[in-house]
């Protein structure tokens, strides 16, 4: 856990916010918005992100905008435009009809870069990027000035005017404000506001060949829009100053910047550019392949949104950064799955079972709780017959001494079925089990004997003859190290074992009910869910989380 950790408490985000309300700040306003910058898919530490920039907004009545900063058209696409909508909509909110775009405002932009420079504030440099960064200085010793600082505004005005027109190549100029070389903080080093970069935008197309930096665009982007509070990661907040000195040189309305920890799990990565490489280098499927953090990527392993919002609730809202272990996420996703999921059977590693005193081409249906927590779900009926499929591993032929399921001569429960002995073990040429022969005691249908008889276990099963065959994928965590980070080759620290393919499962036939996506139990294996690889005929199943709970265990371990 963070320290951040409230359990519904009040953060020092919703503090500061109330106490804006209480005192009147902005007429009593409270307007967020999400800002995602549309070069890559999003993940859960973007989660944490949206429900602090909507869930705040909602709480107290106010108004969340979706904006994306498409200041950099080298690395956005129209793609990533539509999955951050999706993604966002899936976590259960909406921004109604405030749907904007930085390029929105790049004339605004241009035209208060233009007051910079009558104010003498912004000047054009000449300097290429590897002399702006000799110019720059280091942490520990002062910048230097740049030998263009001083042109007069006339000079800086006209020069700015014929790089929006496209007089000059790429990268050949910049304008940037004139602050101080000396500042102890790097961003105020005279940073850059605009570059020449002919480059058609997937909005404004080539109406543009200059376009604003990061920093400068932003908090224009909030004041335009009138947000009061602008919620950021805390890598940002020494770019605050900054974000202040623009505003306060134009005199424009001035939005507060907020920072707060960002999300760091163990096992995993939050950088869009490092998510990226792996898509690039094949390492992964793609943005939604079930390995990554992305929210792409939960939803199609079956992580229901809910479990997403309870995560960030837990968490909580701090100032400090810290890593919150990955097994905290899997306990949210299994407590939400446990109240909601249909129970299913689903052999994974098929083992035949003939029940040689059942009459041959027989069967019934047998009455099954769809979810014990839930008696709003109902009951289903599951078809039975002489031929079954067990898991191989529910029997021993030589059974250790704590083994409780099937073994020669044993004794076991059929889940909601009946009692079945195993009076014959047939093997193949290579001497394995290939099949069981069991006798079925039909007194004892649903699970329970009349004269009151105990056996040593309970196992699932599947009917041959109703079985639909299905392929199942099990994922592990992408990375071997709590922190690939921190290792010099992040590609060394991948998990080789991260996915697994067993084809050949069988499954009840009522799986072939659930649509993609919607999470179920198979008994004693995990919650599952659907893959849109797969059809009806060939189904696909991704395993979400499995039933081991380790989140329970490390409380335990602390005393908590």
């Amino acid at each position: 856990m963070n320290d951040g950790e409230n359990n519904g408490a009040a953060d020092f985000i919703r503090e500061i916010v109330e106490r804006d309300i209480a005192n009147g700040k902005h007429g009593g306003r409270v307007h967020t918005r999400f800002p995602p910058e549309p070069n890559g898919y999003l993940h859960i530490g973007h989660a944490k992100a949206i429900c602090t920039d909507f869930g705040i907004a909602e709480e107290y009545g106010g108004l969340c905008n979706l904006r994306f900063d498409d200041t950099n058209p080298v690395k956005e696409d129209v793609e990533y435009v539509e999955s951050i909508m999706r993604d966002i909509r899936w976590l259960g909110y909406d921004w109604d009809d405030r749907l904007y775009f930085a390029s929105d405002y790049f004339q605004q932009m241009y035209d208060h870069a233009e007051e910079l420079i009558m104010k003498g504030v912004a000047y054009v440099c000449d300097l290429s990027p590897e002399e702006v960064r000799q110019y720059r200085g280091t942490l520990t010793e002062p910048g230097r000035n740049s030998p263009y600082r001083d042109r007069s505004v006339e000079e800086n005005l006209d020069l700015f005017r014929r790089m929006r027109s496209g007089e000059f190549p790429d990268g050949s100029r910049t304008l940037r404000a004139r602050i101080d070389m000396s500042s102890p903080n790097m961003n105020m080093r005279d940073p850059a506001i605009y570059r020449i970069l002919r480059k058609s935008h997937h909005r404004t197309g080539d109406e543009w060949c200059i376009y604003p930096m990061y920093d400068y665009a932003h908090c224009l982007e909030d004041s335009i829009e009138g947000i009061t509070h602008s919620f950021c990661s805390i890598e940002f907040e020494d770019h605050r100053p900054l974000y202040d000195w623009f505003l306060d040189q134009l005199g424009v309305f001035h939005p507060q910047q907020i920072e707060f920890a960002r999300l760091n799990l163990t096992y995993t990565v939050m950088s869009k550019r490092k998510l990226a490489m792996l898509v690039e280098r094949d390492i992964v499927s793609g943005w939604d392949d079930p390995r990554m953090p992305t929210l792409s990527g939960l939803r199609r392993r079956g992580v229901p949104p809910e479990a997403i919002r309870d995560f960030v609730d837990r968490i909580g809202l701090a100032k400090r950064d810290s890593t919150v272990d990955m097994a905290l996420l899997d306990y949210c996703i299994r407590d939400e799955l446990n109240r909601r999921c249909v129970r299913l059977m689903g052999v994974l590693d098929p083992l035949k079972v003939t029940i040689e005193n059942y009459s041959a081409g027989s069967s019934e249906e047998l009455e099954f709780i769809n979810n014990p927590e839930d008696p709003s779900a109902g009951t289903r009926m599951v078809p039975f017959s002489r031929e079954l499929y067990i898991e191989r591993d529910d029997f021993q032929e030589v059974p250790h001494r704590k083994f409780k399921r099937l073994a020669p001569g044993r004794e076991v429960r059929l889940r909601y079925a009946y009692f079945v002995k195993c009076v014959d073990v047939i093997k193949d040429g290579n001497g394995d089990v290939r099949e069981l022969v069991c006798t079925y005691d039909p007194e004892t249908r649903g699970g329970n004997a009349p004269d009151g008889r105990k056996v040593s276990g309970t196992i699932h099963w599947v009917s041959a003859m109703h079985a639909v065959p299905a392929t199942v994928r099990f994922y592990e965590r992408l990375f071997t190290v709590e922190n690939p980070l921190g290792e010099e080759d992040l590609t060394a620290t991948i998990n080789e074992d991260s996915l697994s393919v067993i084809e050949g499962c069988m499954l009840e036939p009522a799986s072939g009910d659930f649509e993609v996506g919607v999470p179920v139990q198979f008994e004693r294996k995990g919650y599952f869910c659907k893959d849109p690889d797969g059809s009806a005929e060939e189904p696909v199943w991704n395993r979400t989380v499995p039933l081991r709970d380790t989140w329970k265990k490390i409380l335990r371990q602390e005393g908590k």
